[in-house]
């Protein structure tokens, strides 16, 4: 009985280690490839809309292209020589080991001076959450009927706050089935 528990227990505790990681898709639908100027966002625009944790994942989806990882002073010159790195496959899974920033530009000639690079930063696991900053205040000329549909204010929730929520419950969930398990 006693090892039967455990090994639910140490399953239980595999799910919601791999719930607590998520693997980001590098400009969604776009991909990696070089800028045309109509994007809407550029590549560190993306990146500053998420938050990265250790053991996420980057799917980079590209076709005749590279992804290097390079060190910030290579990213800020473009200089593809030296890469810590270097994936040509076309579909790249690049797991984020570590707190700090991560250094990715394209290899091909041009690209990295045409806006194809990215700046990745892994927040620290022990790092607080910070406050989420008020709303300003609207003018009252500006203010939202009650024709509307409802306080427009509040942001979209992102994929990984969504994520937590799920990974928290998931984990809930868990642990009481072992805890019936072990009792019933």
């Amino acid at each position: 009985m006693a090892s039967t528990a455990a090994t639910i227990l140490l399953a239980a505790s595999v799910v919601v280690m791999a719930a607590s990681a998520y693997q980001f898709e590098v400009r969604d639908e776009i991909g990696w490839s070089k800028p045309t100027g109509k994007e809407r966002e550029t590549y560190n625009e993306w990146a500053a809309q998420n938050r990265f944790h250790i053991r996420d994942t980057l799917h980079f989806s590209y076709a005749k292209d590279s992804v290097l990882v390079v060190t910030s002073a290579d990213y800020l010159k473009c200089n593809a020589s030296n890469p810590i790195d270097e994936f040509d496959d076309g579909s790249t899974v690049y797991e984020l080991d570590r707190p700090g920033f991560f250094y990715f530009i394209s290899g091909q000639p041009g690209h990295c001076k045409s806006g194809q690079r990215l700046i990745v930063r892994v927040m620290h696991p022990l790092q607080p959450a910070a406050a989420p900053e008020l709303a300003p205040e609207l003018p009252p000329s500006s203010a939202p009927t009650s024709e509307g549909d409802g306080d427009s204010r509040w942001p979209e929730f992102s994929s990984t706050v969504k994520l937590s929520v799920v990974s928290y419950f998931v984990a809930a969930f868990v642990a009481l089935i072992v805890t019936l398990y072990m009792f019933v």
